[in-house]
């Protein structure tokens, strides 16, 4: 392996799954998140995310569904699936769920550096009091024994948002309540004229 792997998520990426989980606080929600390996070091790419579910999220023919359209839209861009993003419903909940832990599982089988983020709502909710420029999400990764184990002591270095200004720029999106506007798939199979791409979200 030679050495640690390292995440590094896009800030537009970061911002969405944080709107998505703002959106529906007092449920469960997930992204899965899409990316590639640097060729030149420890590093996975996250480039973007798709917001997948605020109900019902252990459902599986809707989530194979989202995967698959997922998987053949990014396979285009060379981009693939390298990991899941769980928010819990209870806010001082910081367990990895059993469906966080089945699609992680699932995802790890075709992406063995596949990682997990947990949102820490203890960090998002002190964003505005402070200058912290680290995400506000816990990282997750398979050990040897294949169990999910926070990385590292707090986890916080090997995973790191590629803008260092993104959370000022979130905080700008939570007070124009910009979460309103983020579609996830739940909506568009209620409606599918609405986009999971969320194409127009950060135009």
């Amino acid at each position: 392996m030679g050495g640690e792997w390292r995440y590094e998520i896009a800030q537009n990426a970061y911002m969405k799954i944080v709107l998505h989980a703002l959106k529906h606080k007092s449920s469960a929600v997930n992204a899965v998140l899409l990316g590639r390996v640097s060729p030149t070091n420890n590093v996975v790419e996250i480039t973007d995310s798709v917001p997948l579910f605020h109900s019902h999220l252990g459902l599986l023919p809707q989530l194979e569904i989202s995967l698959i359209l997922i998987e053949e839209h990014y396979a285009a861009k060379g981009v693939n699936i390298v990991g899941y993003f769980h928010a819990n419903e209870r806010f001082d909940d910081y367990e990895l769920s059993g469906v966080a832990k089945n699609v992680g599982d699932h995802i790890y089988r075709y992406f063995p550096q596949a990682a997990i983020l947990l949102l820490d709502n203890k960090k998002l909710e002190a964003l505005p009091k402070g200058k912290d420029r680290s995400p506000v999400m816990q990282l997750y990764t398979r050990d040897s024994s294949k169990n999910w184990k926070l990385a590292g002591g707090e986890g916080s270095s090997q995973l790191t948002i590629k803008e260092p200004s993104a959370n000022a720029v979130l905080l700008d999106h939570i007070s124009t309540e910009k979460w309103q506007d983020v579609v996830d798939f739940d909506d568009h199979l209620d409606d599918i004229s609405k986009d999971w791409l969320n194409p127009e979200l950060f135009k």
